[in-house]
């Protein structure tokens, strides 16, 4: 079973489950900072180790209209000094090699987003520059098909990779998890993260952009949780029905330390038994 070391974060499919969140785009300059203090100090209280998330910019939108981002340089100015404001680790996806150069200074997690997982430059690229490697699986893809993605990366001589399960496409504008997945992954030995807001979301379900299922986000934490995986994926958002992208799957920061509390005695239970 691999192991990725991030600073002082550990993350296997044995240890304690580790939290991956933040807002789906950095919006502005200032809400971003009110969303990573929360969430340190949530994690903190609680003992789970944490991994800052936000996009620099949201590419694949349903809409030409639709909010992007603030533009990739203020947007990586803004991880850059939450990383070093709070002393956390920071991922965000990446969209091309050109992308990949720009942001490896500041990201210490690069994510693959789901429709790009098989786009084999980008994954080489962002392999070779050493850091670790979170794979979302796309939404039309197989789990055993990521063993392919995995020897792409390997290729690189990089072993530090992450595979993301964020639901798969069921009809139109509907997503449906399927649990065999987790174990199926995590055959492969790498870490297996859980995206739950990503899995409630209903793909351009309101015509000009997504809609979603945030009541659901909790029992799907608690099945992932208790089927084993190394850590869970949320979107988070002081406000999410002000939130300009993804707001009707994320989660209120209010609502996240029941959640947490939950899960967490879910994966004690299951990984000490």
């Amino acid at each position: 079973m691999k192991e990725i070391v991030l600073g002082n974060i550990k993350i296997s499919n044995a240890n304690p489950i580790v939290l991956i969140a933040g807002p789906c785009v950095i919006e502005n300059e200032k809400v971003p900072f009110k969303i990573a203090e929360e969430l340190l100090r949530i994690t903190d209280d609680l003992g789970i180790p944490f991994i800052y998330k936000a996009s620099y910019d949201k590419a694949n939108r349903s809409s030409v209209s639709s909010f992007r981002g603030i533009g990739i340089d203020k947007a990586l100015k803004v991880l850059s000094k939450i990383k070093e404001q709070f002393n956390i680790p920071v991922l965000s996806d990446v969209h091309s090699k050109e992308e990949v150069a720009i942001t490896k200074d500041v990201l210490d997690v690069m994510q693959i987003p789901a429709f790009l997982c098989r786009q084999t430059d980008l994954l080489l690229s962002a392999g070779e520059t050493g850091k670790v490697i979170n794979v979302k699986k796309g939404q039309f893809m197989s789990p055993w098909e990521m063993k392919n993605v995995i020897d792409k990366i390997l290729s690189t001589g990089n072993k530090k990779i992450m595979l993301t399960e964020r639901g798969t496409s069921f009809g139109y504008n509907n997503l449906v998890v399927d649990f065999r997945g987790l174990s199926t992954m995590a055959h492969t030995g790498y870490p297996v993260i859980f995206d739950a807001t990503h899995s409630v979301q209903l793909p351009g379900g309101m015509g000009t952009s997504s809609g979603g299922q945030r009541e659901f986000v909790e029992p799907l934490v608690k099945a992932a949780v208790a089927v084993g995986c190394a850590g869970i994926f949320l979107e988070v958002h002081i406000n999410p029905d002000e939130a300009l992208c993804d707001g009707a799957n994320m989660v209120s920061v209010k609502e996240l330390p029941d959640l947490l509390k939950r899960a967490k005695a879910i994966d004690k239970q299951v990984k000490e038994g």
